[in-house]
This record gives structure tokens, sequence and C-alpha cells, in this order.
């Protein structure tokens, strides 16, 4: 059978004597191979640069779902590429995308089927020796030939679920009422979109969906950055006709930065907004903004939710975010778009700096935020924008150079606050984790560690060595907090670290187990300038850990610090506690692996929480000092981390969880079980006792968007029956906690 090649609007077939010169405009030129059911198992196709720029294929590879991102194979850049693949000689999935290069270029481009790979070889060695010499061969091998069954219908249902979330919050939007800021006769908000050689349907998509739009006093700004594209220029030429659409034409290619810049200067509204030329302004997303700046007037910045779409504008994704999170900031641009800034905060900062490509929108974001309240920084849990993602972008196709110059911003953004932090990687390399200089050992701040123990020498002796042996802190005091222990040997131990290691002591007193009595009694012990509640059960894997937490406390109002916790086969036990989650609080991403990413790979950064578990928690001794005593009475056992933090929140502390200080718990393992008897009772008690002390039944954790469940630990969409209000930043004490 033959094959049959569809080419893209993107490509476009060059005059030549053998009819295979190609070039391509736009950012998304493709070929879609197509074979019969009946087929020459080996295709082969040859593509080579006719200038003296590479070229950088990929392959989409039909899963029979479609081409989708996940599937795609890309090959690096050279002057010339020969594929193979195997179709096999029969098979319902009857296509196979081929984008020959991921922008603008010339090439040539033939493909071929062969009945074996014997003759396919030949064919090969023939074109290697000729126009082909020094093309590297790119063998993909078999591809898959019948719709797999089950992981396809999981991923219906799984888009099932996210078309009828968009689908209710699109209705309850609409029917908001049209609710315009101030001034009442002028623009309030202009969109920025730096262009070059966009494609006609990417414009066409981008001017629709704003025109679509039900408020007035909107402008979009395409600040072309000289293109060059045919397509892309006739488009301009045929869109005067577009109602509050300006176009500004910059002569000279200077790239993103000084385009947005451009549009910037010619920018009449209030508030900005900044959006790429391949993205869509989601329905109603106007009306939506619009609602959220009139009912908080005094904000000073804006952002919202974001669904990722493919090329085709299908939904893929959603990026639900928390509400406003410096700490997160510092490790993602988990902001991004829309984000909607004051016009005048920008002017002040200048606009856009270059030299920051692929993260321009992350430096713009640190440098726009730097002093301004956390509370005037407002979230809008609405999916407001289409973020198409093609892998075409500045930031995907030059990673490593976006990824450096979003360090340099984060290290800059610590400068200006007199802090020379490195920034480094995370376990997603693209990520960031800054890192505070080491003070030497005089410079670390004495930190009182609080233990509740009794009897389980296997667990005391095992932490206790971690602490001593497995530790690289230069500064302890240890304090167990002991409720009758009877075993000889756990006796033995105290006595032995009481003659051989300073600060460590062991209150013993027979009594009914009491966990918030416990730390109580050590802290009306405790020496240190901070304290640190740790469990018997805890393990120590990693020397740093410490020092980890305590560098948290140099984030601007950190009371506490919690810490990532494992079982000891290696799966998540603590990555941060929701409140709210069952009516009172639980963690999330429960019994995950341990390397698991979560929502924006927020599993892999600092995150601002709202609670962490007392199995490992440090406080600052501010926050000790303003929130007091842990509840003895209402929670003598369980959840009195959960209101000790609940307490700090209100306080206007900020508690960090770190996954940066890693550690494996065994939980409970020296009490048993809470749900029997005497302890069920207490347990149900206690649970009681939460709701009605904080409302925990009601409670809306920043931590969490309003978009999920909180029925589950690792927690799904819920389908609306309201718009969610939009959200503040935290209430912050912003001169908490002791610098070190």
């Amino acid at each position: 059978m033959t094959l049959n090649i569809v080419a893209s609007r993107d490509l476009h077939a060059l005059p030549s004597m053998e009819g295979d010169l190609w070039s391509s405009s736009g950012d998304d030129p493709f070929f879609d191979i197509r074979f019969g059911f009946q087929r020459a198992p080996i295709v082969v196709a040859f593509l080579k640069a006719t200038g003296s720029e590479g070229i950088e294929p990929k392959v989409y590879v039909n899963r029979g779902s479609g081409y989708r991102e996940k599937d795609a194979i890309s090959h690096p850049s050279r002057q010339g590429v020969i594929l193979v693949a195997d179709v096999g000689r029969s098979g319902l999935i009857r296509s196979m995308r081929l984008d020959p290069a991921s922008g603008p270029a010339e090439f040539s481009f033939s493909v071929q089927s062969f009945a074996d790979r014997e003759s396919a070889q030949r064919a090969i060695q023939l074109r290697s020796a000729g126009d082909m010499a020094g093309a590297a061969l790119w063998d993909i091998g078999r591809l898959p030939r019948f719709r797999i069954g089950l992981p396809s219908i999981r991923l219906q249902r799984k888009n099932a679920g996210l078309l009828k979330f968009l689908k209710a919050q699109h209705a309850l939007a609409e029917s908001l009422p049209p609710l315009r800021p101030e001034p009442q006769d002028a623009v309030w908000l202009s969109i920025v979109v730096p262009v070059y050689n966009a494609p006609k349907r990417y414009l066409d998509d981008l001017a629709a969906s704003f025109a679509a739009q039900e408020i007035d006093g909107a402008e979009l700004i395409l600040s072309d950055d000289a293109s060059t594209s045919a397509e892309t220029l006739r488009w301009y030429e045929s869109s005067p006709h577009l109602k509050r659409v300006r176009i500004v034409r910059n002569a000279v290619n200077g790239g993103i930065a000084k385009a947005t810049n451009a549009g910037l200067a010619q920018a009449s509204g209030t508030w900005i907004a900044l959006l790429d030329h391949d993205d869509m302004v989601a329905p109603h997303a106007l009306k939506v903004i619009a609602g959220a700046i009139a009912s908080h007037p005094d904000a000073a910045f804006l952002y919202t939710d974001e669904l990722v779409v493919n090329d085709q504008l299908k939904p893929n994704a959603l990026m639900l975010k928390p509400a406003y999170d410096p700490v997160l900031l510092t490790g993602v641009n988990y902001i991004n778009h829309f984000s909607v800034y004051r016009h005048e905060r920008l002017r002040e900062i200048g606009y856009l700096r270059e030299g920051f490509d692929g993260s321009q929108d992350y430096d713009l974001l640190l440098r726009y935020l730097d002093g301004i309240p956390e509370q005037r920084v407002v979230h809008i849990p609405y999916p407001a924008y289409w973020w198409r993602r093609t892998g075409q972008t500045y930031s995907r196709r030059f990673l490593d150079r976006a990824t450096d110059a979003a360090r340099t911003a984060l290290a800059d953004r610590f400068a200006r606050e007199n802090e020379a932090v490195t920034v480094g990687s995370t376990l997603t390399p693209t990520l960031h984790r800054v890192e505070f200089p080491d003070p030497g050992p005089s410079g670390w701040p004495k930190i009182s560690v609080i233990i509740p123990s009794r009897d389980s020498y296997g667990l005391i002796s095992t932490v206790l060595k971690g602490l001593y042996e497995g530790t690289d802190y230069p500064d302890l005091e240890v304090i167990i907090i002991d409720n009758g222990t009877s075993d000889t040997r756990v006796l033995d131990l105290y006595r032995h670290y009481e003659s051989s290691r300073a600060g460590f002591s062991a209150v013993i007193r027979e009594e009914k187990f009491n966990f918030a009595r416990a730390i109580n009694k050590g802290m009306q012990q405790a020496t240190g300038e901070h304290l640190l509640v740790l469990n018997n059960d805890i393990e120590i894997i990693d020397a740093g850990w410490l020092k980890e937490m305590v560098s948290c406390l140099k984030f601007a109002a950190t009371g506490i610090v919690g810490a990532k916790l494992l079982y000891p086969g290696g799966r998540i036990q603590h990555a941060g506690v929701i409140v709210g989650f069952g009516g009172l609080a639980g963690h999330w991403y429960l019994n995950k692996p341990a390397g698991y990413g979560g929502p924006m790979n927020r599993l892999h950064l600092r995150n601002s929480m709202t609670c962490v578990t007392g199995a490992a928690m440090l406080i600052s001794g501010d926050c000790a000092r303003a929130v007091g005593a842990w509840d003895e009475e209402n929670f003598a056992v369980a959840y009195n981390d959960v209101d000790y933090c609940i307490r700090a929140h209100k306080t206007g502390f900020r508690i960090i969880w770190t996954p940066f200080a890693c550690l494996y718990h065994h939980e409970s393992a020296s009490r048993g079980s809470d749900l029997v008897g005497e302890r069920k009772r207490r347990f149900e008690q206690e649970k009681d006792n939460l709701r009605r002390l904080h409302g925990t039944d009601t409670f809306e954790d920043p931590a969490l968007n309003p978009g999920y469940e909180k029925g589950h630990s690792t927690p799904s969409l819920e389908i609306p029956a309201q718009l969610a209000r939009p959200r503040r930043g935290r209430a912050t004490i912003r001169d908490a906690g002791k610098r070190l």
C-alpha cells in the first residue's frame, strides 16, 4: 500500500527537480503520514536542512488517542536525519506525525515504505552515500498497531470529569453580572501580547477569544517583533476591522522583552495582563477578573488558574493554584498566567528586563511583588487562561537557558534583601531550591529537641543515635519527657546520654499519656532559641535535615517548619496537612511514592501550609511565645499539632513544609491504635473539639485550590455549585522569627 502524506498549513512545497524541497513558517509545521490497514511495515523518512542550521525533528506516536505531547519523541539538532519506523503489516492505527523542524526552516523531505528491513537498509545505504551523507540514523522501533483499551478508557473518564468541571465553571461565570472596574469611561485593562511569526490560526484563535468577552473597557495590543513570516504579515493587513485590537509594529527584532515593553509603552489601561501569541483568553475570563478587581479595590496584583490545551485546543490538564505563596514562588513560577498587574507599578520598576529570555515573566513578577503585602495579592480560582502547550515556546525549546535565567532572577530577588543565596535544582531539575549561606558552627541558633517517650528501646535508641551521630547540627539540647518507662535498657540509655552528652536530660514521671502535656513540659525545660517537637518513632536518614528546617525560618514571618516524612517502605507519610480534609484535617498524597511530585510538582518544593505534623515540627521562639502552650485539655493525643498550627496561622505566622528535610516515620509504633475502647472514645471527642474550636468542616485552606474535593488524600476535581470567591494572601507577622 502507498503512503499518503498530508502537510500542515505551516509547510510550503518549493520548486525543485525532485519535488522534495519544503519550507516551514510558524512554529508548528508537521507531516501527517498515513497508511492503510494493510501496509508495507518499514517506513523511512529522509530529512535534511538546506542551510547551515540544523533541524530538530519530532515524531508523535499515535497510540490510538491521537497525537499527544506525552507520546512525542524528539531528536537533537542535526543537519540530516534518517527516520526508521516499523508500523507492522496491518493495524487499526494508521498514521504517525512527523514535525520536521521546531520553527521556520528550509529542508528536503521524502518518505518511502519497504516490505522488509533488508530493502530499507539498502535504500538507506544508497542515500547515505549520496545526498544524505553524514545524516544521523534514528530508528524509533516498533510502533503501536492497535488501540490500547483500558488506559484509553481511563483517559476518557479523566477528560470527561475535566470537561464537566469546565462546563460548570463557564456556566457559573456566564451568569455573573458584569461589574466593570474604575475608570468607567476609559480602558481598565490592556492585554499585551508579544508576537513573532505567529501562524494565522493562532492569531485568529486569540483575537476570537478576546472578541467573545462580554465586558467593555479592555484592549488587546499585539506587539510584533519584526516578524518575517508572510502569513503573519498578511494577517496584520487583514485585521484593521478588529475592535479594540491594536498592532504595534517594531522595525527591529529585539527579543521578547523588548517587544513586550514596546507594547506596554502603548498601553492605556489601569491594569496590565500579559499573554503569549499562541494562547487564548478563556470564556468569560475578563468578566470574572473585572469582578475580582471591583470587589478588591486595594489589590496590587491578581492571578488566575489555567487550562492546558493541546494544539487543537482540546483540554489536557488544569493548573489549580494555591492562594498566594511567596515561599512556593521561590521554587517555581506557579503564578504564570493570567497575571494582572497595576500599570503604575510596572512603570515604576521599568517593565521587563532584557537578559532573562525564557524567564522574563518570572523576573518581572519577583521584582513587581517586592514589598507588596501578601494580603494585597489576590488569587482568582477560575481557569481564565488557555495555555496551548506544544513544546515550541522559547522556555521549552531552550530549557537550560530559561532555567539559568530563572535562577539569576531568584538570586537577584534575595540580593535585594541583602541575602547572598545560591540557587540549585530539586528532584525536578528545572525547579529551584534557594540555599542560604551556612553561618558556621557558632552561627546556628540553639535548638531544644523535645521528645515524648515511654519504653520502646528500639525506637528511642534509634532517634537518639540519629540526633547525635547522624545529624549535622552544632548546637542541640535534647529533652526526653517520659511518662513512666520501666524498661531498664531505656533507663540505662538515658544515663549513658546524661553522662556523655551536654544538654541531654530525661524527665520521668509515671502518668497517663498526654502528648500536648509532654510538649508543654519540654517547653518549660527548654533553653534553646527555637524548639523542635520530635516523635520517638522518627528515624534520621539525612544529616542536613535540621539545618534545612532552621534555614526555612529565614522566610519572612515563619513560625513553624515541617519535614517530609516517609514510611519505612519509602512511601509518603507526610507532605503537609490540609485543614478541612474529611471535615477535620488530613495528610495529602498519603502513600504516594517518595518521588511523587503532586500538582505542579509542589511536593518537590517548599510550600506554605496551614498545618504540618507534630511528628517533626520546628517552632520558632517568637511563635512559641505568641501562641503559648499546647492544648492539654481538648487535644491530649490527637489533633494537638493541628490545633497548634491553626492557632499559629491565625496569629499571623507562616507554616512551611520542606521536602529537603526528609525522615522516616514509624507512625504510632510505640502506642498502638486509637480505634478501640477508651482510646476510640477519646479520639472521637478530640475530633468534635477540632470542629468546634476551628470550624474545620467549613475551613478553606489557602494551600488547597477550591476546585479540589476534600474527601480523599489524593483530591480530585469537585464540580462547583457556585464560583469560588477570590482569595487574598495570608495576613502575616512580617517581623516574626529571628534571623540566623
